[in-house]
């Protein structure tokens, strides 16, 4: 299979998504941050689009549904909490699957940041877009679910293949790895955060990442180690660590 995926900055701090099926043709956005800022790639690249695939309901996820629906005739596919903002053609949840053409997306259940948060998965293609549960070095705060949620979702993202390459939603990566480096002071962890420093001063994206980078480097995939709660649920480590980020000021 041939994914093609261009990514571009918008907003403060998103990233957005345009991917095509070489196969086919047929392409989606991945959530429609700034409808602007959608379009304007869509053009720059020569495409039409048939798809947006959102993966929450926020609205610098899904706020740019109806103009980009509006300027292109795209069908919306999503989680039924995008319905809060939005209409859509198409609900999935967490063991549907989604094709564009001969690209095929598993949807993962992905929940915790909001509860019906969803990550679209092609295993053929090696690419996960996980909207804002899993970032590098970090994950989403919990607005909507619990840590045994987040804990889970990100459990069912870290059991992906090492080399599948992780399309996260934000670059929030240096202040990442600062609550990162005040929580482990593993040798690779600190050498990533050097060349993420050194890769955000030249103005350069850190996304994507992978699950293999993340599962070695991420506080919030080995929480049980970090946490100092020998013996407690895993989902409890998880969340001292997420409480400690949530205050971090580092």
């Amino acid at each position: 299979m041939t994914l093609t995926v261009r990514q571009f900055a918008c907003l403060f701090d998103n990233y957005g998504f345009v991917i095509r099926d070489e196969a086919s043709g047929l392409t989606a956005c991945i959530d429609t941050p700034d409808a602007d800022a959608v379009l304007a790639e869509l053009a720059a690249a020569g495409w039409g689009l048939d798809f947006i695939f959102n993966t929450h309901w926020h609205p610098d996820h899904a706020g740019g549904n109806a103009k980009v629906k509006a300027a292109t005739g795209a069908s919306i596919v999503g989680p039924a909490e995008v319905t809060k903002i939005a209409p859509l053609d198409r609900r999935v949840a967490g063991g549907d699957i989604v094709d564009l053409g001969e690209t095929r997306f598993a949807v993962i259940d992905a929940g915790g940041h909001t509860l019906g948060h969803i990550a679209y998965y092609s295993a053929a293609d090696h690419v996960a877009f996980v909207g804002d549960t899993l970032f590098a070095l970090g994950c989403g705060r919990l607005f909507e679910g619990t840590p045994a949620q987040m804990w889970a979702s990100l459990q069912r993202l870290a059991a992906l293949p090492d080399d599948t390459r992780v399309y996260c939603a934000h670059e929030y990566t240096a202040a990442n790895a600062r609550f990162a480096l005040s929580v482990d002071d593993d040798p690779t962890l600190k050498a990533r955060a050097e060349d993420i420093f050194a890769a955000r001063r030249r103005g350069e994206a850190t996304v994507p990442t992978s699950i293999g980078v993340e599962k070695a480097t991420n506080p919030f995939l080995r929480a049980p180690r970090l946490a100092g709660k020998p013996g407690a649920p895993d989902f409890e480590a998880f969340a001292t660590l997420r409480a400690a980020k949530d205050g971090f000021k580092g």
